[in-house]
């Protein structure tokens, strides 16, 4: 086997767990190893370190799978890896059908993505060395899964990087566009063909529960309170409102919840479920309300949700410009004509507002604008957050640094006269699992904020 001999004075990234090895990091190349073969990766000393798949063309010249000798990554070698993918999901993702299987360079199979949606697998080849196994990995995941279909999402940019030309399409068995799974007790079809990146993004399951706590206890705010009353001759609870009405809308207790960047609607999905008396889902694409509205009916939920087709910075300034604007009727001296609309236009607020932006930083030189844009959505979603609520936001930007991403949403709390406290801190979820020294698997951060306004503290 040709063999990749490492730069003396090179970082020990590789004995730190991290299956990348750039081009700068290679001292020397025995041997003519062909694009995307196996190559056996020595230290100076001629020491074994690793197997990895070779691609001169690329930065990232070695890509490690095995840190053991292997001959070559044939069916049996990938059926293996896909029962350890399973065994693991199936331990910590019970009782769903769709989850992603495969997560590349954290399942040590790099350059390889699998995600499970019921019977039919989508999966994406992102490198030269994955594409080279394509008949192999169909194969074994027939093996291993016996899935109805098998569906390629190879469309993605990233491919070019490696010499390789974009494709999607069926690769096994019946695909249907449309597949409906189960998430968290809920309903939801996904487009495998046309939706983004395999069609939905499971890495955000838990954090969807964990909005639970926030979704209900907000009646007292309205005046409604629990009082005992005696019907047909037996006491009950029963909501009563201010005049001493009964209550009879059932999600009197409900939040009231803006959600931006909605894609499907999962979180919107996830709000109704939890007792939200009325979310609004907003997303810039037609064709993602299009899905949300599907999925809000498929669950029952569309007497509660209004849909809109907008851009969200555009929305929410527009929200507190309307805010802006009637506080400044409110602290007017003389006499205002109420009966004329609001210039802004907007002027609403929410108890929860959510933001799951996609990645507005994809490469480190994005670093300085996605802080400004996620700067800007924050400061304006937490200002049309009613005083102790919950601002709900997220970035799946790996360049954009924990500790980048908390300073930056300081500096909008800071402009906008609130005080954050936070209340949870997440990551993507336990099948997406990471490589402890693999920065690159620590994308996604999600955070949940009681915004509270410093004059009122």
């Amino acid at each position: 086997m040709p063999s990749v001999i490492l730069d003396r004075s090179r970082k020990k990234r590789l004995e730190q767990g991290h299956p990348w090895i750039f081009k700068s990091e290679i001292a020397s190349v025995e041997g003519e190893p062909a694009a995307g073969e196996l190559v056996q990766v020595l230290n100076h000393q001629g020491r074994f370190l690793a197997a990895g798949y070779y691609n001169p063309a690329s930065q990232i010249t070695v890509r490690v799978v095995s840190y053991e000798p292997i001959e070559q990554m044939d069916q049996a070698f990938f059926a293996e890896r896909f029962r350890q993918c399973l065994s693991h999901r199936e331990r910590f993702v019970q009782g769903e059908n769709a989850y992603r299987l495969v997560y590349g360079e954290a399942d040590f199979l790099p350059g390889l993505i699998v995600d499970r949606f019921a019977d039919v697998l989508v999966i994406q080849l992102l490198t030269l060395g994955m594409d080279r196994c394509r008949d192999e990995i169909v194969s074994a995941l027939v093996e291993v899964v016996n899935p109805t279909g098998i569906y390629e999402r190879s469309d993605v940019s990233v491919r070019e990087l490696e010499g390789l030309e974009q494709r999607k399409g069926p690769l096994y068995g019946e695909c249907p566009r449309h597949v409906t799974v189960t998430e968290n007790g809920l309903k939801i079809k996904v487009d495998i063909v046309e939706g983004q990146k395999t069609g939905y993004f499971f890495d955000q399951r838990e954090n969807r529960a964990s909005i639970k706590p926030l979704m209900t206890g907000w009646g007292k705010r309205s005046g409604i309170t629990l009082q005992e009353i005696e019907a047909d001759g037996q006491k009950k609870r029963v909501p009563v409102n201010k005049s001493g009405k009964e209550v009879t809308f059932p999600f009197w207790d409900g939040a009231t919840v803006l959600e931006c960047f909605s894609h499907t609607g999962s979180f919107t999905l996830h709000a109704c479920q939890y007792g939200a008396k009325k979310v609004t889902c907003l997303d810039i694409s037609q064709h993602a309300i299009d899905s949300a509205r599907e999925n809000v009916e498929l669950n029952g939920f569309q007497e509660r949700v209004e849909f809109v087709v907008d851009d969200a910075f555009a929305y929410l300034r527009n929200q507190v410009k309307g805010l802006e604007e009637r506080e400044q009727r409110a602290r007017a001296d003389q006499k205002v004509d109420t009966s004329k609309p609001l210039t802004a236009g907007g002027g609403r607020s929410w108890d929860v507002v959510i933001l799951d932006p996609p990645a507005f930083a994809k490469t480190k030189s994005a670093v300085k604008g996605a802080c400004r844009g996620y700067k800007d959505i924050n400061l304006h979603g937490m200002k049309l957050v009613n005083e102790g609520g919950y601002l709900v936001t997220a970035s799946c930007s790996y360049h954009m640094r924990p500790d980048l991403f908390l300073e930056t949403i300081q500096e909008a709390a800071q402009d906008a006269g609130k005080v954050l406290r936070l209340v949870e801190w997440r990551a993507a979820g336990k099948d997406h699992p990471q490589i402890l020294g693999v920065q690159e698997g620590h994308y996604l951060k999600f955070a949940i904020f009681e915004v509270r306004s410093k004059l009122k503290i």
